[in-house]
């Protein structure tokens, strides 16, 4: 038998070894971003053509802000990889618990996002001079009016006029108080840094929310409770996000969202870096993935909130475009109340109103 040569055998196995590093890494080193994220935001298609274009596989865990703080909390800022906070609730949360890292601009193609919306994100989520949030969808909260008591529901507390009694509905939750605030003629975003004066206004607020409750239907919980109590006509006038209120606009025009007089209240969700993310890199592919116009109006098309992407507009649905236009006009726009990020203690004392407002006769 003839024996292959020393060179051969070691070729052979160079070869043998190479083929199973390789099958090894592809089997144990398979790229994975860990996304969690709001309903609406990372669209099947959108996760199909972002893994097919990078090889990197998508898991997608669905959320709010309370969960994502609870669950970045519990580990350190581990489990994922990319998270989307709202930009009010990160600075707090950062300062406390440490769960994100820095953003670097860097490796952000900002030529894609509205200069005005990184410019309000980086404002809301700086800390000791670095940032912690690339924005991502935005939108506001306002009302939600059936044509019949349009003349009479133009601001929040328009929801108490005793001509919409009985057919109203709102949540009791911390948008409630501040939109009321803001109505009733003060300013509760100026008073975050003095609690004393905060919560002055929360009593103000809360006087007012107890007194306008015979004009409740009920407190709205979810969306598709609200959105089914407006279709039926059980409830005519909501404070609710804009959103919703395109969506039933699409299905009935005498329906739409109204800004406020006293001006809308908007919101960011924001992009930011777990601090123990495992995968930055596949992070800011995938910020800058999205964010480009085409793919960015198909999570507009799907979340029903528009993004920070500069261009995406004319990509959108029409139907869906016509609405913000129709709800929005320049002074509206400029009026939106944009939520700062909220001070440490702020929400046990505005928990503490709204228990005493549900319990009140």
């Amino acid at each position: 038998m003839i024996m292959p040569s020393r060179s051969t055998r070691n070729r052979a196995f160079l070869l043998s070894a190479a083929l199973a590093t390789a099958g090894f890494s592809g089997s144990t080193l398979a790229e994975e971003l860990r996304l969690i994220t709001w309903g609406g935001y990372a669209p099947d298609d959108v996760v199909a053509q972002f893994e097919e274009e990078t090889g990197i596989d998508v898991k997608v865990t669905l959320s709010n802000n309370e969960d994502m703080i609870s669950k970045l909390r519990a580990t350190g800022g581990a489990g994922f990889d990319l998270a989307q906070p709202s930009q009010d609730r990160i600075v707090g949360v950062q300062r406390q618990f440490n769960i994100y890292k820095p953003i670097d601009f860097s490796r952000v193609n900002t030529d894609q996002l509205q200069p005005s919306m990184v410019k309000a994100t980086q404002d809301s989520t700086e800390l000791d001079g670095k940032f912690y949030g690339v924005p991502s969808v935005w939108g506001t909260s306002g009302l939600i009016v059936h044509s019949s008591v349009a003349d009479i529901v133009t601001d929040y507390t328009d929801l108490c006029d005793s001509g919409a009694e009985g057919q109203v509905s709102y949540r009791l939750k911390r948008p409630t108080l501040i939109g009321f605030a803001f109505a009733m003629g003060m300013d509760p975003f100026a008073a975050y840094d003095d609690r004393d004066q905060y919560e002055s206004i929360m009593a103000k607020v809360q006087d007012k929310l107890i007194d306008c409750k015979s004009n409740v239907k009920t407190y709205w919980t979810g969306g598709d409770q609200l959105l089914a109590l407006l279709r039926t006509g059980e409830v005519k006038a909501a404070m609710a996000w804009d959103a919703g209120g395109w969506k039933l606009n699409a299905e009935n025009p005498d329906i739409r969202f109204v800004a406020p007089e006293s001006g809308a209240l908007g919101w960011i969700d924001t992009f930011a870096i777990p601090r123990r993310s495992e995968n930055e890199e596949a992070a800011y592919k995938w910020i800058n993935f999205v964010m480009q116009p085409e793919i960015a109006a198909r999570i507009t098309n799907a979340s029903g909130n528009f993004t920070a992407s500069k261009g995406a507009d004319e990509f959108v649905k029409a139907d869906l475009r016509d609405a913000y236009r129709a709800s929005f006009d320049e002074a509206a726009i400029n009026n939106i109340k944009w939520y700062p990020p909220v001070p440490p203690g702020l929400e046990t004392m505005e928990g503490q109103v709204l228990d005493r407002v549900q319990a009140a006769n």
